[in-house]
């Protein structure tokens, strides 16, 4: 077999996204993505979906293969990578010692399961003010390969037809609503009208938003085997939402590879108590200010992200999702960003433009404009409480690798949206450590995992306006508590 079919091979096997997989160093699979990419960018990371594989379908490679420097540099690389596939076996480990080692890490975990049922019915009932139990600040005593084994090897596995069928299932529901507004609605009452329309723009929004998550998956090449059409359908979806595609596919990677990193993650990245505006001590506690952060955030937040990376990592010169020469992509993405430009305008200009001038500005804010701002704040919204939590870390740089980042993001409830959102909401954690499962395996796999988590899988149930009004009041700006490079959130003036 040629090498380049082996590692084919190799990455078909673990299911890796990224078409530049290529390293493969002592028998090992270290997916660092596209290298060139990493020194460009001075991102260094490793790759949610890989782990260590069956030495026997890997091609051998010296153990002085080239390394781009990882975690630190140079040494530190080979460091990291013993660290983190550690106890998955040597190259003829048999079958029945890996299902041995797999019972004892279930076993182990199940020890923990009562303490951290304990500790999700105390997230369930806290509420404003009070204290929380935090996520474990050491490392973790289980690496991403014996999570991997615990899941079933078919939650891996992607299926077009059944992708396309939840794809499918929410069209019909948004043509149904469509057809709603434009027919059954105008024939109501005036006082009726005034409140069939809020009802539809509700409805409209969330199940548009279930699109919105369909499409996200594709950038996680999660949608079929396939990853070109995995992009064309989520170039589609995603221009009739007004997303930049491939900006927010190549940005939303990087925030998926630094999550948890204060230096390195993309999006609502918490800021140092000294960095806060002079008169933040003098309204903080003031709820009238609380409730106009709120609404700005979940109406005006994803326009002020895109154009101007609001909220976002900081870059040394002007970042904007729609310039193909911004700081946030690399020479070989600039050109899908052009590609991202033009259908975010083929949609905005001709299409909008044409239904505007057939039916009136008014109609197309009442049928279109409206949903989509409401799927634009459950974007913002849950993106928000999935990072944004009393008991979650983050980590500088000291501290800071993939695994302790993907682990510190909270699973929420969100009662029957949890299906409408394709389970985006209640199974985010796994989505981090595994972005190419698909949403329909989501729950299984995440039921798997937990034993092997224990105390560091995170889930609140508390209701969402509870949630979000506690967030923003308590989660202001991080600090350390010690000389550790880890930091909680606080209030405290």
């Amino acid at each position: 077999m040629k090498g380049g079919e082996g590692q084919r091979e190799a990455r078909a096997q673990h299911g890796c996204e990224l078409v530049h997989c290529r390293l493969l160093v002592r028998n090992r699979c270290c997916c660092l993505g596209p290298w060139e990419e990493n020194h460009q960018q001075g991102e260094e990371h490793v790759h949610p979906a890989c782990i260590i594989l069956e030495p026997d379908v890997l091609m051998s490679c010296s153990p002085e293969a080239n390394l781009p420097d990882h975690v630190g540099g140079g040494d530190n690389a080979g460091n990291f990578l013993d660290e983190n596939w550690n106890g998955i076996g040597e190259r003829k480990v048999q079958r029945k010692e890996k299902e041995t080692e797999r019972r004892s890490i279930m076993g182990a975990g199940g020890r923990m399961a009562e303490k951290e049922r304990e500790k999700q019915e105390l997230l369930g009932r806290t509420g404003a003010g009070t204290a929380f139990q935090r996520s474990p600040m050491d490392k973790p005593p289980f690496t991403l390969g014996q999570i991997k084994m615990a899941i079933p090897p078919h939650c891996f596995q992607r299926s077009l037809v059944k992708s396309s069928s939840y794809l499918v299932h929410d069209l019909v529901i948004v043509a149904a609503l469509l057809y709603a507004a434009l027919v059954w609605i105008p024939a109501l009452p005036g006082m009726l009208q005034l409140g069939a329309w809020p009802l539809y723009w509700v409805a409209q929004g969330c199940i548009m938003f279930g699109v919105w998550v369909i499409a996200h998956e594709c950038g996680h090449h999660a949608f079929s085997d396939y990853p070109l059409l995995d992009d064309i359908v989520g170039l589609v979806l995603h221009s009739w939402l007004l997303v930049p595609y491939f900006s927010w596919k190549h940005s939303h990677r990087r925030h998926y590879s630094n999550t948890g990193s204060l230096e390195r993650d993309e999006v609502f990245v918490p800021r140092p108590k000294e960095a806060l505006p002079w008169y933040t001590p003098y309204i903080h506690d003031n709820p009238v200010v609380h409730v106009v952060l709120i609404v700005v955030q979940l109406t005006l937040g994803w326009y002020m992200y895109l154009p101007l990376n609001t909220w976002g990592r900081p870059y040394p010169r002007f970042a904007c999702h729609f310039d193909p020469y911004s700081p946030i992509y690399n020479d070989r993405e600039r050109a899908q960003i052009f590609i991202s430009d033009v259908g975010v305008l083929a949609v905005s200009f001709f299409a909008m433009l044409k239904l505007v001038s057939t039916f009136g500005f008014w109609w197309v804010v009442r049928v279109y404009g409206v949903p989509l701002m409401i799927v634009n704040a459950w974007l913002v919204l849950v993106t928000y409480l999935h990072h944004t939590h009393p008991a979650l870390p983050h980590y500088d740089s000291t501290e800071w690798d993939w695994l302790r980042g993907a682990l510190a993001t909270m699973d929420r409830d969100y009662g029957i949206l949890n299906r409408v959102f394709h389970n985006i909401t209640d199974t985010h954690i796994l989505h981090h450590l595994f972005s190419n499962i698909p949403h329909y395996h989501a729950m299984e796999a995440t039921k798997a995992i937990k034993p092997i988590l224990g105390e560091y899988y995170q889930l609140d149930a508390t209701p969402l306006a509870k949630a979000t009004w506690r967030e923003a009041k308590e989660c202001l700006y991080i600090e350390r508590e010690d000389s550790k490079g880890i930091f909680w959130y606080s209030n405290k003036f």
